[in-house]
């Protein structure tokens, strides 16, 4: 895995050590800021089941303010702050957070932390999605900027609902195996 573009390009980073671990391909990634590229620009980035991190960190490495790490396995936020050393990323621009996806946005809301720009969201994809996506469409106002958007990639088998609460599916993109899908905050 390396970082595709940005001030952090060409970093190689460490891969997780598991094969139950499925990181982003590069490819994907590709795809993905190519067309978060618009909106990319001094956001604050949620990356959700951030496994090693290279998503967040490619966000960071394409000029996004700061990055919000979430994993349940400790391993994987040892390995996140591994990558993150290895690409030399401030500390002020990052956090991680050992936690359950869905833990994570109950006690983001609860502690009023902050909100987000935009939100990855990358399950194992055996996962149910639906919780976590319950919790960012019903809790747009303490978990999402204004015109936040939410990014979750899941087996293109897997159909996710076009309306989640607030949350409005705006584009689908499959490649491979693998599908992005993008949501908005309905007006």
């Amino acid at each position: 895995m390396r970082i595709i573009a940005g001030i952090y390009k060409g970093r190689h980073l460490k891969s997780p050590p598991s094969l139950d671990i499925r990181p982003t391909s590069d490819r994907l990634r590709e795809t993905l800021f190519n067309i978060l590229a618009p909106y990319i620009d001094e956001v604050r980035f949620l990356d959700l089941c951030a496994g090693s991190g290279a998503v967040g960190i490619e966000a960071l490495s394409r000029g996004a303010a700061h990055a919000t790490f979430v994993d349940r396995s400790r391993k994987m936020c040892g390995l996140i702050e591994a990558n993150l050393d290895l690409c030399r990323v401030p500390e002020e621009q990052t956090e991680i957070f050992n936690m359950e996806a869905a833990d994570f946005l109950r006690f983001a809301v609860a502690k009023r932390l902050q909100t987000w720009d935009l939100v990855f969201f990358d399950p194992p994809y055996k996962q149910d999605y639906a919780n976590v996506l319950e919790l960012l469409g019903t809790n747009v106002e303490d978990l999402l900027k204004d015109d936040a958007l939410i990014v979750v990639e899941h087996h293109h088998k897997n159909r996710l609902p076009g309306i989640i609460g607030d949350l409005k599916q705006s584009r689908v993109v499959k490649q491979g195996d693998s599908s992005l899908s993008f949501y908005r905050v309905q007006e």
